[in-house]
């Protein structure tokens, strides 16, 4: 019968206790705690029985020290509230933990790249298990390979800083051909295209896509505008745009730009789809209640930073695997913001 020890601060219970209860060594509890899959089912059992029993609490910091590990995640991200940085970066901390994982958070300038660097060495100096980075590439000073096979997960392209690499993104080049094909389908002569900033992947790889699709069909490729993901930007290319008849298509590299090119179409008296169609890229939650619902491409953000998780966690604790990639379908979805060009009608 199983002497029941309650734990005080005189006597809290110890490995050796369940060890006791169990009539296992101590040894035998530290492999069952640990996941040692070599114990046999019965012993398991029996030393988890014991464990429940006398209300056995391992101490975190002796198991990690034991494995090796801090069950800490870093998580590096640039400081923004635009909807796709700061989605993935919530939908990521959600999934650690949901792993049971700690995390120590860094937010960074995009402006100021030295700052960048230096909180990626400090989540190293922590003794952290892996990184979840979300910054632009090239945003880093380090040489490539630098932090060893320390795993390092990314949303924004390969960095090459680590060995152990993981690079979970959506397909953005695919979703850029889906929205210009959709509307060159619709008998525009062109689509233009305001990108992203360019240091940024997300916007290199959706600009390719379109120019890809648009060199495809044979059709003219305007000159190509950036913007900084805001509608503040969006509004004044979509100015400029908006005094030039020959525009009768624009995709947009994500739907905030896409918001303020329709506010200064609306202001030039262009009508968004009967003069010009817009289709913009993110399907943030306010696209479908627009005045006019905005056509977009959707990306599951929320999926994507969980699955990336999912891989960094399992790089973490089966090292031996490496070169982790996974590129995640998006969707376009069609609404109110595009139709065919006014002659066509």
């Amino acid at each position: 019968m199983t002497t029941k020890i309650v734990p005080t601060k005189a006597h809290p219970v110890v490995a050796m206790d369940v060890a006791r209860a169990a009539g296992v060594s101590q040894k035998t509890v530290s492999r069952v705690v640990n996941g040692d899959p070599h114990v046999s089912h019965e012993v398991r059992e029996r030393v988890t029985r014991a464990i429940v029993t006398l209300g056995y609490r391992p101490n975190r910091a002796a198991r990690n020290l034991v494995l090796g590990r801090s069950r800490t995640i870093g998580v590096l991200s640039v400081g923004s509230t635009d909807f796709g940085p700061s989605s993935l970066v919530l939908a990521a901390e959600g999934a650690i933990r949901s792993a049971r994982y700690a995390m120590s958070v860094i937010n960074t300038f995009e402006d100021q790249p030295e700052t960048i660097t230096d909180s990626l060495r400090a989540l190293v100096d922590q003794g952290v298990d892996g990184i979840v980075v979300n910054e632009p590439v090239g945003a880093f000073t380090l040489a490539a390979g630098a932090l060893g096979d320390l795993p390092v997960l990314s949303l924004s392209g390969s960095y090459g800083i680590s060995t152990s690499e993981i690079v979970a993104d959506a397909d953005q080049a695919s979703g850029a051909r889906s929205a210009t094909e959709h509307l060159v389908g619709l008998g525009h002569r062109t689509v233009h295209h305001i990108a992203g900033p360019a240091n940024w992947r997300s916007s290199t790889l959706r600009l390719e896509g379109w120019r890809s699709s648009i060199r495809a069909a044979g059709v003219p490729e305007p000159a190509v505008v950036h913007g900084d993901w805001t509608a503040r930007s969006g509004y004044e290319l979509g100015t400029r745009l908006a005094v030039d008849p020959e525009v009768t298509a624009v995709f947009v590299a994500n739907d905030q730009m896409a918001i303020g090119l329709m506010r200064a179409f609306a202001e030039a008296g262009r009508d968004v789809p009967g003069e010009v169609s817009v289709v913009g890229f993110d399907d943030v939650p306010e696209a479908a209640y627009l005045s006019r619902a905005l056509t977009t491409v959707r990306q599951d953000l929320a999926y994507l930073a969980t699955f990336g998780v999912g891989m960094l966690i399992d790089a973490i604790e089966n090292p031996r695997r490496q070169d982790r990639r996974e590129n995640v379908p998006v969707e376009l979805v069609i609404r109110e913001t595009t139709a065919a060009p006014p002659l066509r009608r």
